[in-house]
């Protein structure tokens, strides 16, 4: 008898329906409690990354802030450059939102208020 060996063999194709109850290697299944179980860890992941992504923003901003005052200070650099340094930022990061020079000026001044392991700490402790 010959077989077709590029055709797949019925009893592999079969799939279960979803919302029926199987039985795995380690007992009953249950679609409904894994499905739920699986939503929740997407869920606290998704808060997970952006407690996260907020954490690098922050210090980001903050960094910045902190930069715009060294140089004012050191190089003697005016209000000027901050617009510049804004429009030079957003050609490079169009995409990009909270670099106008306002934010920028906000940066500096957060930067001036609170110190590093302070605007550090509390996001830290949120992880």
């Amino acid at each position: 008898m010959h077989t077709n060996n590029n055709k797949p063999q019925e009893d592999n194709l079969r799939i279960e329906p979803l919302t029926r109850q199987t039985e795995d290697t380690q007992g009953v299944f249950d679609y409904a409690s894994w499905l739920s179980s699986l939503k929740q860890r997407i869920r606290e992941a998704q808060v997970h990354a952006a407690i996260t992504v907020n954490t690098e923003l922050v210090r980001l901003y903050w960094q910045i802030g902190h930069d715009i005052l060294l140089r004012q200070q050191q190089q003697g650099w005016g209000a000027k450059v901050v617009e510049r340094l804004a429009k030079d930022l957003k050609t490079e990061f169009p995409e990009m939102t909270g670099l106008s020079s306002r934010n920028l000026k906000y940066m500096r001044l957060f930067a001036n208020t609170w110190d590093e392991n302070e605007i550090v700490q509390a996001p830290l402790a949120q992880l």
